[in-house]
């Protein structure tokens, strides 16, 4: 099972909001889609479910058209959708119903995701009666209840405490066993380099950087140094030019150029007959990235 966007666009008007997006996910597999707001990332997600239309490129699933051989689709959207009059059970199951579970079938897996998330004695309590975690532990369920093929999670684990979390981060490790190609939109970079091996990040509707995120921060090189010392570091660094330097009590961060710099300091501070306890070249952090291509914070 296969999800290929190939050139897509979008415009509303003389407005470009997603321009030349092309990417794949495949069974299995989660795919990091990632930018700030107005980025596109939304708007990508409905040209690719039908529910806008795109005048730029084509959606496949398993080489043909998307809409033509619709799969089965988990959506979560960012904008949450509930009935909150109706109780958990009642909406549950007739959205699972809708999705062409039978009546029974639906029961049952009701049952099932509520005990795995924690809230069957809730099950015939009213939406609105939920705190907000919960309702959002309901909407994860509608997205889930039908065992879809394609699962898309925007923003995910906005509402949720550590613990849940971590709970739906287990759900998540979970769907992509069972061989589930799944989209995963989040702000919280921490989650999106433990499940995604893949990542597009976008800025103005257009792609900036898309790949293997391995691969994405072996091109960056090791240009986090990390120094430990129980001298004070400070006066020394600042008269080498390094100014994004990091320090938490004996532990300094900073930016290199390069590896061979990072070795050439090393050299130096031996040389200058200072104490060194630690020293650590590492690859940017998925958030660093995010940043430079982005240029905001998350």
């Amino acid at each position: 099972m296969t999800l290929s966007i190939k050139h897509l666009g979008k415009r509303y008007g003389d407005k470009v909001v997603v321009d030349d997006v092309s990417l794949t996910v495949r069974a299995g597999e989660a795919f990091g889609l990632l930018g700030g707001n107005g980025a596109g990332k939304t708007t990508t997600i409905r040209s690719v479910l039908g529910l806008l239309a795109h005048e730029e490129g084509e959606v496949l699933w398993n080489g043909r058209p998307f809409l033509a051989n619709r799969p089965s689709v988990g959506y979560l959207p960012e904008e949450r959708g509930l009935y909150p009059k109706e109780t958990v059970s009642e909406q549950l199951v007739y959205l699972a119903r809708l999705e062409g579970m039978k009546k029974q079938a639906a029961h049952k897996a009701l049952r099932s995701w509520l005990e795995r998330l924690g809230i069957g004695e809730h099950e015939h309590k009213r939406v609105e009666q939920l705190s907000k975690g919960n309702q959002q532990k309901v909407q994860i369920i509608s997205a889930l209840i039908h065992d879809p093929e394609l699962v898309i999670l925007d923003e995910p684990f906005s509402g949720l405490d550590p613990v849940n979390s971590d709970m739906l981060a287990s759900v998540v490790k979970e769907q992509i066993a069972a061989g589930k190609a799944l989209v995963f939109s989040s702000h919280q970079m921490m989650q999106v380099e433990q499940f995604c091996e893949n990542i597009a990040i976008m800025k103005k509707g257009r792609m900036q950087i898309g790949g293997k995120l391995a691969e994405i921060k072996r091109s960056y090189g090791r240009s986090n140094l990390i120094l430990r010392s129980e001298a004070d570091l400070m006066p020394f660094l600042e008269t080498r030019g390094l100014t994004d330097i990091r320090r938490d009590a004996q532990e300094w961060t900073l930016k290199v150029n390069n590896e061979a710099q990072a070795h050439e300091l090393m050299r130096e501070l031996g040389q200058a007959g200072v104490p060194m306890l630690k020293f650590e070249l590492k690859e940017p952090s998925l958030h660093e990235i995010f940043i430079e291509k982005v240029g905001e914070a998350v």
